[in-house]
């Protein structure tokens, strides 16, 4: 017995061995940071002389809620609209396009088609969409005068900045959605649409009763994740309309944070933010967890 104890110590010696350059990775790039950023969320620094942090208390997070503060409205406003409207747009197209590819020919092809906007970086794609968007010689509008409708300002009027802003971060998603979702649809199994067709059940009814509960768990992945990358996000933002956009209509946490750190020196205020934007997401994850708890292949 005692061989045996000796033999077990060992073996877990040696596993955590082998998991040590991963504990002290995972230590020194995400522990710490965030640990340390919680702490200057209580303080006020410049972000170059750690002997001339003071802290503050609570004050950085009073501040973010006091009357005049522009962090509730517009910026967290804007933060969740992008976010909402960014994981609709891409999740409902991204759905459908997996639902037909799912029934092509050359399916391989057409989930790389879809995909491969995805590969490319963020800030490439902001300065497209920045060209097709100009409003005196942009595709999209010479497309409407040809049409017969005015040239539309879209990232010059505040009352449609932050739409066109959601289309492009909709678009942008759409490719990693749908090579999720097909790789779920094609989990399940053709018994339970063969079943189906034998009882009688159309199309509305298969996809309703079947493909969706049993597509859940693969729903719930996109949503989370999405979720959490459009409440991030920042650089299209940045890109497209250089620092917040007009009157604000653009301006996202993620924005406001690199903003209030690293333009402002401001890094109390601007950590303080994180961690109410990591609240925000900590709360709707759990709200889709809960929604989305039960479903999937695996149970039935």
């Amino acid at each position: 017995m005692s061989g045996n104890n000796k033999l077990n110590r060992g073996q877990g010696a040696l596993g955590w061995l082998f998991l040590s350059p991963v504990v002290v990775f995972y230590a020194i790039f995400f522990l710490i940071p965030l640990f340390f950023s919680l702490f200057l969320s209580f303080t006020e620094w410049g972000g170059f002389d750690l002997t001339l942090i003071d802290w503050v208390g609570l004050k950085n997070y009073k501040a973010l809620f006091a009357d005049g503060s522009t962090f509730v409205n517009p910026i967290i406003k804007n933060t969740f609209v992008f976010a909402f409207g960014t994981v609709g747009l891409s999740f409902f197209i991204a759905l459908m396009v997996a639902y037909m590819i799912t029934r092509l020919r050359y399916e391989g092809f057409w989930r790389t088609l879809y995909f491969l906007p995805t590969v490319t970086t963020v800030v490439a794609i902001g300065n497209v969409w920045l060209y097709l968007y100009n409003p005196t010689n942009g595709l999209i509008n010479a497309v409407l005068n040809k049409l017969g409708v005015s040239s539309i300002k879209f990232l010059d009027d505040p009352n449609t900045a932050l739409a066109s802003i959601i289309v492009v971060g909709g678009w942008l998603g759409i490719g990693s959605s749908v090579l999720i979702l097909t790789a779920g649809l094609k989990a399940i199994s053709d018994d339970f649409y063969e079943a189906a067709t034998l009882e009688g059940a159309g199309l509305t009814a298969i996809f309703t009763k079947i493909t969706l509960p049993l597509l859940k768990p693969s729903i719930l992945f996109v949503l989370i994740t999405s979720f959490i990358g459009g409440l991030q996000s920042f650089t299209l933002s940045l890109v497209m309309t250089k620092n917040g956009g007009p009157g604000n209509s653009t301006n996202v946490g993620g924005l406001e944070m690199y903003n209030q750190a690293f333009s402002y020196g401001n890094w109390g205020t601007a950590s303080a933010m994180a961690f109410v934007l990591f609240i925000c997401v900590f709360i709707v994850t759990i709200i889709q967890l809960t929604v989305f708890r039960r479903g999937g292949v695996e149970s039935y």
